[in-house]
């Protein structure tokens, strides 16, 4: 595929040659003669000096400089050049497709429904009552309980779950083994300190482009229902706890823990490892950074670190401060003793 073909498709403007045939894409570290590569992070700024790419997504103002002797390359002008690159990588690969049908080891229900041009991997279930939407897909291993209802165009990784009267809008996709609408830790403690186990009557709702990834939990609710809004990504090993809520493009990173009844609100983005208190919220658009705890309310479009989580800038300080600890202890050690020989000679 021609430079030109690419820029156009993407909507680019090309600076230097435009008919390079382009094979491939890749990082800028690994790019070769004939892919596209892309910079959106200012800490690979150096690699454009000496990537082997043919050519460069880059936002207008930055300068294309090469070290001496490399070969000359097409910068690509792009708004957003991340999310042109993953536009480009489209142009070089399609995923496998899956061909209408229902294997032969796959158990369905009599009375489920599936929808027309569905695929139904090996060994998958499907139980009484549930319903499967048109051109969905269960790859492999795949249960899904009686009464779920699931949409369009869904994708289930192998050994994916999905429990009984859940339900699933379209477009869905769910990595390896994740597990929707699993009963949520709800346990009522009796005078002898044993637990009682409390019947998790809710279900859990995925919106539509909802995606979750390998091995991420959503937990049923204990009554009503736990919701992932519409266009949400949950990552690896997420746990979404009963009766909680997640609003519309929001992002929770690799083994984000939302107690019960959290609410999250849209575009929100939890980094890695965030946990939170129940019965708490964290504001449209916040973000809050890796590792950070949550014990209180985040409001609106702030960015919170630390625990317990506080404004970044005040972690910052926060931080700066206990990195001189060592220094200050000297000093007040220092301090002490200068009091202790005044003391003496006063004495």
């Amino acid at each position: 595929m021609k430079l030109s073909e690419i820029a156009r498709k993407l909507g680019c403007t090309v600076e230097g040659p435009q008919d390079t045939e382009i094979t491939g894409v890749a990082g800028i570290d690994h790019a070769k003669p004939g892919y596209v590569t892309f910079l959106a992070n200012r800490r690979y700024f150096p690699l454009l000096k000496t990537t082997h790419a043919s050519a460069v997504l880059l936002q207008a103002g930055i300068t294309l400089e090469r070290a001496p002797g490399a070969p000359p390359i097409s910068a690509l002008r792009s708004e957003n050049p991340y999310l042109d690159f993953a536009r480009a990588i489209e142009f070089f690969y399609q995923p496998p497709a899956y061909a209408p049908g229902i294997h032969s080891t796959a158990v369905i229900a009599k009375s489920a429904q599936v929808g027309a041009g569905a695929h139904i991997g090996p060994y998958c279930f499907v139980g009484e009552n549930a319903q499967i939407g048109r051109k969905a897909v269960l790859h492999s291993f795949v249960t899904v309980y009686r009464g779920a209802k699931i949409g369009a165009d869904f994708f289930a990784h192998a050994h994916a779950v999905v429990r009984e009267f859940c339900v699933i809008g379209d477009r869905v996709i769910l990595q390896n083994g994740v597990v929707i609408g699993g009963d949520g830790l709800g346990f009522a403690k009796r005078k002898d300190g044993s637990w009682y186990k409390m019947a998790q009557s809710g279900v859990a709702v995925l919106e539509d482009d909802v995606e979750v990834q390998a091995n991420a939990c959503v937990d049923r609710a204990t009554v009503g229902e736990t919701r992932i809004g519409r266009g949400s990504k949950l990552d690896d090993l997420v746990l979404v706890g009963h009766a909680s809520k997640v609003g519309s493009n929001a992002m929770l990173c690799g083994q984000v823990g939302l107690a019960g009844s959290t609410q999250i609100g849209q575009g929100a983005i939890l980094a890695g490892q965030v946990g939170t208190a129940g019965h708490l919220s964290v504001g449209d658009h916040a973000v809050v950074t890796a590792q950070s705890g949550i014990p209180n309310d985040v409001p609106a479009r702030a960015m919170y670190s630390g625990y317990p989580a506080v404004e970044n800038r005040q972690w910052l300080k926060s931080v700066a401060a206990l990195n001189r600890l060592p220094e200050l202890q000297k000093r007040v050690w220092e301090l002490e003793e200068e009091i202790e020989k005044i003391k003496a000679r006063k004495s």
